[in-house]
C-alpha cells in the first residue's frame, strides 16, 4: 500500500485503458473504500453501486457517456434517497464515496475517471432507464470507469498548489 500523500497527489483522470480485466478483488476493495466515506449521518449513507463489466452494457452506456467506451469496468454510483438523511444533499455524500473510490483505485495500481451524471436531468433519466432505476428514489450520480492505464498514461504528480487561492478570515 502506498502512503496517502503519494496517492492523493498522484491521482489523475485516466481516460484510456489497457485491454485487461480488472480483478474482482480490486473491484471489491474499491467498493469497500466507497462505503467507508463520511456521510451526512451514520447509518444514513445513501450509496449503492452497480458494477458493469458486460461489453454490450458498457457499449450502451457509452452512448450516454462516451468515455465509458474504453473501460474494462465501470461502477455506477446510485443514491438511494430513502436512506439519505438530508434528502436534498445526497450529492455531497455521493461525492465523498466517489473520491474514496478513485483514491483506492490509485492505491491498487489502477486508473479511474469520474464521469458525471447528476445533476443533468436528461442524463440521469437515460442512465436510470438503462439500469432500471426508479429515478424518484434511486438517483444515478456518476459513473467511475476503472482499468489499467493505457501505455504512456499513469497516475503522476502534477503540482496544482496556488497560494493566491488561499484566504484567511475573509475572502
Amino acid at each position: 500500500m502506498a502512503d496517502f500523500e503519494t496517492i492523493i497527489n498522484t491521482r489523475r483522470s485516466i481516460r484510456q485503458y489497457q485491454d485487461k480485466e480488472v480483478e474482482d478483488e480490486k473491484i471489491l476493495k474499491i467498493l469497500k473504500a466507497g462505503m467507508q466515506a463520511p456521510g451526512s449521518r451514520l447509518g444514513a449513507e445513501p450509496w449503492e453501486f452497480v458494477v458493469i463489466k458486460d461489453k454490450d452494457t458498457l457499449a450502451k452506456l457509452a452512448e450516454i457517456k462516451p468515455r465509458v467506451k474504453t473501460a474494462p469496468v465501470a461502477i455506477l454510483l446510485v443514491a438511494n434517497i430513502e436512506r439519505a438523511f438530508y434528502k436534498l444533499h445526497w450529492q455531497q455524500d455521493m461525492s465523498a464515496a466517489a473520491e474514496n473510490m478513485l483514491l483506492e483505485a490509485v492505491n491498487l495500481g489502477l486508473g479511474g475517471l469520474w464521469n458525471g451524471v447528476a445533476p443533468t436531468e436528461e442524463t440521469m433519466d437515460k442512465v436510470a432507464e438503462l439500469f432500471g432505476l426508479d429515478n424518484e428514489n434511486q438517483k444515478p450520480f456518476c459513473i467511475i470507469t476503472l482499468g489499467y492505464p493505457a501505455d504512456g498514461l499513469k497516475n503522476k504528480f502534477m503540482d496544482k498548489f496556488d497560494e493566491e487561492r488561499i484566504h484567511y478570515e475573509k475572502y
